[in-house]
């Protein structure tokens, strides 16, 4: 754990960690996801030298409380986070488009 987080902060780590341990996530998932639950609340607080865009200005993880994560309702990455993968990958016109034209555009990308 970075020594950056406060006593309160690994605490919230672990217990993340665990919890997804117990529901079935491999060590090593469970770290990554409790890990950036932590760095994205830190982020929002203003904790952070640098954030992304969608850090700070979508909902915190407590939040969304599993909202995309295979319940009835909004699933799967927003529009802003299809957006920057979009970015990185040069795809042309991404500007003008919308969350399922991106998500469309990006799984040509990965199939070619």
């Amino acid at each position: 754990m970075p020594k950056e987080w406060t006593d309160k902060q690994e605490r919230q780590y672990e217990h993340i960690r665990d919890s997804e341990k117990d529901q079935g996530a491999s060590t090593e998932r469970a770290k990554e996801v409790a890990a950036r639950t932590v760095n994205k609340n830190r982020a929002q607080a203003g904790q952070t030298r640098t954030a992304s865009r969608t850090s700070v200005q979508d909902k915190s993880p407590q939040q969304r409380g599993g909202q995309r994560s295979g319940r009835d309702g909004p699933k799967g990455p927003t529009r802003d986070q299809l957006y920057n993968e979009a970015r990185q990958r040069n795809i042309e016109g991404r500007s003008t488009m919308n969350k399922s034209q991106l998500a469309s555009a990006l799984k040509r990308k990965k199939a070619s």
